[in-house]
């Protein structure tokens, strides 16, 4: 990302900001609430326009957000093949699941899950993408202190096997290495 800034709600939230990740790397982004770092997410993301600058991004990115986009309905291993599927990795569902310790819920209706389970389903749904490149915004809310455990070795893992994972957070993560980009100092 190339000197972005960005405007919501008819105030500027950033301005400035650049940042490079190569393969391996990640990057937090803290701030106080409202300084955008949920927007600086979207904007990388492809789902919000900058207002300034550019983001240049070499491979696919996978976002977690706010809201898994999985039918609430549907049982929860049937919504993560769907959008496997989709990313072309239908086959890589029950491994992703197993690695966020959810493989006894995929017939569970996602409306049942509890908050973190649900947070946990969408990181699953972020593993089973195959992306090199990971967006994360706030991933430890509604997590446990041993769920928090398991984002952080999937993230390490991710990083080990040349991947990107850019996280935005204002909880504890543990990034080793990574840049720290603060947004509303």
């Amino acid at each position: 990302m190339h000197d972005l800034a960005c405007f919501r709600g008819g105030r500027l939230l950033f301005k400035g900001v650049s940042l490079a990740l190569a393969p391996g790397e990640a990057a937090q982004v803290t701030g106080p609430n409202g300084a955008g770092k949920s927007s600086l997410i979207r904007v990388v993301a492809g789902l919000l326009a900058p207002a300034a600058g550019r983001v240049e991004c070499e491979g696919a990115r996978a976002l977690m957000a706010e809201s898994a986009a999985l039918d609430a309905e549907r049982p929860l291993g049937a919504g993560l093949r769907y959008w496997a599927a989709m990313d072309g990795h239908g086959d890589a569902v029950t491994v992703a699941l197993a690695a966020v310790r959810l493989a006894d819920l995929t017939d569970v209706p996602v409306r049942l899950l509890s908050t973190g389970q649900r947070r946990r389903a969408a990181l699953a749904r972020v593993v089973a993408s195959g992306a090199p490149i990971w967006l994360l915004d706030e991933p430890a809310n509604g997590l446990d202190v041993a769920s928090v455990g398991v984002l952080e070795a999937l993230i390490a893992a991710h990083r080990e096997a040349g991947g990107i994972a850019l996280v935005a957070t204002h909880l504890p993560v543990a990034l080793p290495g990574a840049k720290v980009l603060e947004l509303g100092s």
